[in-house]
């Protein structure tokens, strides 16, 4: 057993065993390589990662191999979950050597951590014969080493730059448009999604671009979003059987998936499922989040109510093996139904992709009812019954590996779901598992500092949190309150982003550190900024401090915001897809925000009934009792409704359709 044994991640966990002389990151290994003057090893992957697995196996796993690793290199594996803030650094390393990045993740570096090399996943051979290269080089040149490392450390240093915009713009349509237009060249309008493969979910892309429809009545924006969102749910990234994502597809068709489930996609995913049930009820969209956090309910709740992170994408060393069939297998177990369910899922004897003999269920796009003689209610059951039969079956299988941490921002994202999944289907289980995880947040996760641990296993929490870790939870407490209008979550909610500006605020930008002013420093303290399959954290932050400058009444947070849009503005228009969450506010801004207030006996009712409505640009708060500005002089036990804007409201009205009218007016 190496150095990682004593380690809580189970990423770590699994390299434990492994001959190389693995170090978790930390003072011991970053000294040891200092005092022999050795090349650091920095190795990032994460336990669901299929070909973190594939390298373990071909090159840790190998006696030889781990000799060249130990002799001349100290070896530090990561968790990339557990340390985003360091993977962060090396993976910009990498993208800047070699323009491409992923997991696993191998960045080779000087005594002082500054980066001369690195790459993903490399063969057994290329890998010894780099790790010979490299000592070589060190040994043999090393000043030219510290040569490239200190310019390559300026490069990540200074792809954070951005350029402070000073003046206050006013914001139009027309700045929409300039980001809407060429991104309407990426879609794919057989497929959805994006004209490439592999094709990643990207949920906060598909959430601003389901906004900018409904709110500019854009056909085409329509058309893309409802054909992404079928196509995700009817294609094979969708675990038929037992609900939730796998992390993307690899291929253009939404069919064939790498299969890990993250929790990170699916909290997400549910919350856009959930509004695209209130913009377009369809009942596929509702089929997904009930299917979905049942899926979450059993698989990655733990009893004291928190959220694992992740079900690997492999079982028995075989990626997926877990998920399909052969026709032989379906056919046996499912009998006379088996050929309705086979032209369902497009299943064959041949198998339905490269895999010989092998099936992936997706929904083919037949109309099988008419094709069996059916009706749409007996065809329906005939498919529930042999799905539960099916998953009865798998169930015996060896189950993928459980990555049973838990993250505080993942958590805060799953939390964030089954909020938007109550506001949209108002079902009492929901809400109830979201308050026990909001709890379990407070609870476990909170510093007696007012600062947040990152992660939690065994019952202790450790790590310092991250930006990402704030603004989730802020972003997930401040939707509780709408749910519940319990006025201790807004608190809660200012209570961290308090803790944010004392302790991430970059005061040069306005813009926020991902790491806190506690942390241990590295070679460059980054922020994080472009949207990618999770937000980015200082997009979030600002959609949090325009919310809680709007229920505080606090100008100095809607002075956060707006320079940091600012700031971001000239990017967006460049590259909309990367930049969504802020292309999101940027159209609160041109558009305009409702601030609607419900008070009376039946305010839970009223609450109920026009949360089921989509308007994307409206916050809601109310009661019978409350502190907030807005409510001053508002609270009533008679029904009332109050539509406002910009600090100002209409004549109150009685009933959620009258509210409705003046929204729509």
């Amino acid at each position: 057993m190496n150095r990682l044994s004593t380690s809580t991640s189970p990423y770590l966990l699994q390299h434990a065993n492994n001959p190389v002389h693995w170090y978790p990151w930390g003072t011991e290994a970053l000294e040891k390589a200092q005092s022999e003057n050795k090349l650091i090893l920095v190795s990032i992957g994460y336990s669901a990662c299929h070909w973190c697995h594939v390298m373990e196996h071909e090159s840790f796993e190998d006696v030889k191999v781990a000799e060249l690793m130990n002799q001349f290199f100290v070896c530090i594996k990561i968790d990339r979950e557990e340390r985003p803030d360091i993977d962060q650094i090396y993976m910009t390393a990498i993208q800047l050597m070699t323009g491409r990045g992923g997991w696993p993740l191998n960045c080779f570096c000087l005594p002082n951590q500054q980066p001369i090399y690195g790459g993903t996943y490399f063969l057994k051979q290329d890998w010894k014969n780099l790790l010979l290269n490299l000592a070589q080089f060190w040994d043999t040149k090393p000043h030219e080493a510290q040569e490239y490392a200190t310019r390559l450390t300026h490069g990540i240093i200074d792809s954070d730059k951005i350029k402070l915009i000073g003046e206050q713009k006013n914001y139009t349509l027309a700045h929409i448009e300039e980001i809407v237009k060429p991104w309407k060249m990426l879609f794919d309008f057989n497929n959805g999604g994006y004209n490439q493969a592999p094709k990643f979910p990207m949920p906060n892309n598909w959430a601003f671009l389901m906004q900018a429809a409904y709110l500019l009545k854009d056909v085409a924006l329509q058309i893309i979003v409802s054909l992404t969102l079928d196509k995700m749910a009817a294609g094979g990234i969708y675990d038929h059987l037992r609900g939730g994502f796998a992390r993307y597809s690899v291929d253009s068709k939404w069919h064939i998936p790498h299969f890990e489930k993250m929790l990170y996609d699916n909290g997400q995913l549910v919350s856009l499922y959930a509004d695209a049930y209130k913009w377009n009820p369809k009942p596929r969209y509702k089929e997904v989040v009930y299917e979905t956090l049942a899926w979450v309910a059993d698989e990655l709740t733990s009893p004291e109510g928190g959220f694992y992170s992740a079900l690997d994408a492999d079982s028995e060393g075989v990626e997926g093996k877990f998920y399909v069939w052969n026709k032989t297998e379906i056919d046996t177990i499912l009998g006379a139904d088996a050929s309705v369910f086979n032209a369902y899922y497009g299943v064959s004897e041949a198998g339905n992709w490269e895999e010989e003999d092998t099936n992936h269920l997706y929904t083919t796009q037949n109309n099988i009812a008419e094709e069996f003689g059916l009706t749409d209610d007996t065809l329906q059951k005939t498919i529930q019954s042999c799905k539960q039969k099916l998953l009865t079956e798998r169930a015996k299988r060896i189950r993928p590996g459980l990555d049973d941490k838990i993250l505080t921002s993942w958590n805060a994202m799953m939390l964030k779901g089954y909020i938007d999944a109550y506001k949209t289907f108002a079902e009492p289980e929901f809400l109830k598992t979201a308050l026990a995880n909001a709890n379990f947040i407070k609870t476990n996760m909170l510093k007696l500092n007012g600062g947040l641990f990152r992660s939690y296993k065994n019952r202790v929490a450790t790590i310092n949190g991250f930006l990402d870790d704030y603004a989730h939870t802020i972003e997930a407490f401040i939707a509780l309150y709408e749910v519940t209008f319990d006025e201790i979550w807004l608190h809660d909610a200012q209570a961290l982003s308090n803790y944010v500006l004392a302790n991430f605020i970059d005061d040069e930008t306005g813009m926020f550190f991902y790491t806190s002013a506690h942390d241990q420093k590295l070679i460059a303290r980054k922020y994080e900024l472009m949207d990618n399959v999770i937000p980015a954290s200082n997009s979030v932050m600002a959609h949090n401090f325009k919310k809680l400058g709007l229920f505080f009444d606090i100008d100095s947070h809607t002075k956060i915001y707006t320079k940091m849009l600012q700031n971001i503005h000239p990017k967006i228009k460049t590259y909309g897809s990367g930049y969504s969450n802020w292309a999101s506010l940027l159209l609160m801004e041109v558009i305009g925000d409702y601030q609607i207030v419900i008070t009376g006996k039946n305010f839970k009712q009223n609450r109920l009934a026009l949360e089921q409505q989509y308007i994307p640009n409206k916050i809601i708060l109310g009661g019978l009792s409350g502190t907030l500005p807005l409510l001053k002089n508002k609270l009533s036990t008679q029904n009332t409704i109050f539509v406002c804007q910009n600090k100002t409201c209409l004549l109150p009205v009685s009933s959620v359709n009258e509210a409705l009218n003046k929204l729509n007016n």
